[in-house]
């Protein structure tokens, strides 16, 4: 079971948490519960270290940030114990969590369960302080952006159990029901669907912690942590209860051509004006923005008609904007553009499903449907499983409702 920060945001929040935990202790289950910092706490440890100093130490900053879990470990752990439940904290060096050495950001390369397992096997509750872990010197690492739900996925795999994880909503929806009031939440949902989902914008869960599912093959249930924490519940499947089911294709039975609508407003767009069409200019574009780490998305190119000249355009994300442009301009000499510009004013619009590997068609209908609404595009994308469009952000409501009406995805 893993509980973000909204869910531990306070003492009575944290007494909601510990009655779920409860719940799965009374059906007999053996129970691990990874826990984030308490809402806020990681902004105010990551500010501290900033307003210590800029150029602070990357291993004394995972040692203040990591502290967040610590504590909601702790408070958990004495709150099951208030209620008669035993139960115990583990930090990240204490189970040990063992990752590589890149603090701030670390990669989890195993977990020693052994003495957690019996302890568990005994009726203890492990709950777990989530993000950290322990380098191989000995050092307190932090697991970066996600890293609860990466922690969560990988202590699942290492139990062999499933992983529950705890939010704010009650499940994975075809797209973000604050745009589409229509938006239906699926019972289940594919690893590669939720893969391409949180990648493209869906804030349910983060990429690595799906990845680290899907490769080891965890079921992964979204619920939500403000459910009435007392059994029984009207459960969709007999398995899992409430909420949607990652799981492996093989394990949906109906499957949608399009399973979801995703979008994302932290695109930006670079666009060169007339580069000489030789070989090598687009290394000569792209080497730099990789030096400087500037991950490039969608990439569009327009040749002119004497084939001298070509316009190109790509995107990156919207914090990187400024540095990519810094880069081109820097390398203009090697390049050879005549113009250079950039904006924010874009969105990435995804129609996102399995189903679509032995479909036809769900291009055509993305483009007619976007004609239709006079939607102009801008740049494509596409994947076995999905096509992204670039649009102008001001007709980002218009295209998912449209697309998600299209697509049959509607709730009747």
């Amino acid at each position: 079971m893993k509980f973000g920060g909204t869910s531990v945001a306070d003492l009575e929040r944290i007494r909601n948490v510990a009655r779920h935990v409860e719940r799965e202790v009374k059906a007999g289950n053996e129970v691990a519960v990874v826990v984030s910092a308490m809402a806020g706490t990681t902004d105010q440890l990551v500010a501290w270290t900033r307003e210590a100093s800029m150029m602070h130490d990357a291993r004394e900053y995972d040692c203040v940030v990591s502290a967040g879990e610590q504590i909601t470990s702790g408070l958990l752990a004495i709150t099951l114990q208030g209620m008669g439940i035993s139960a115990r904290s583990w930090l990240g060096w204490q189970i040990p969590m063992r990752t590589n050495d890149v603090h701030g950001a670390a990669r989890i390369e195993g977990i020693d369960i052994e003495e957690m397992d019996r302890r568990m096997s005994e009726g203890q509750v492990a709950v777990v302080a989530g993000f950290q872990g322990v380098s191989p010197d000995g050092r307190v690492t932090t697991l970066g952006r996600g890293g609860s739900d990466t922690s969560a996925v990988a202590l699942a795999a290492a139990l062999r159990g499933r992983c529950d994880i705890y939010t704010d909503v009650d499940g994975v929806y075809t797209t973000d029901p604050r745009i589409v009031t229509k938006a239906q939440k699926l019972s289940r949902i594919a690893y590669e669907e939720m893969l391409e989902m949180a990648s493209l914008g869906a804030k349910v869960l983060q990429t690595r912690s799906v990845e680290m599912a899907m490769v080891n093959q965890v079921p992964v249930q979204v619920r939500s942590s403000f459910d009435p924490p007392e059994g029984p519940f009207e459960t969709q499947d007999h398995n899992y209860g409430p909420g949607t089911l990652v799981c492996g294709e093989e394990d949906i039975v109906e499957q949608q051509v399009v399973s979801g609508i995703a979008y994302s407003k932290d695109e930006a767009k670079v666009t060169l004006l007339k580069v000489d069409d030789k070989p090598g200019v687009a290394a000569r574009i792209f080497g730099p923005l990789s030096s400087a780490n500037i991950n490039v998305d969608m990439i569009v190119q327009n040749v002119s008609e004497d084939g001298q000249r070509t316009d190109l355009t790509f995107t990156v994300a919207d914090d990187d904007l400024q540095r990519a442009m810094a880069v081109i301009e820097e390398a203009k000499g090697d390049i050879g553009y005549q113009d250079l510009m950039g904006s924010t004013d874009v969105v990435k619009v995804s129609v996102i499903g399995i189903g679509m590997r032995s479909h036809a068609g769900v291009a055509a209908q993305m483009f007619q449907v976007l004609a239709d609404k006079g939607i102009n595009i801008q740049a494509i994308t596409t994947s076995e499983i999905k096509i992204s469009i670039l649009i102008d952000a001001a007709y980002t409501e218009l295209a998912v409702r449209a697309l998600h009406s299209a697509y049959g995805l509607d709730a009747e």
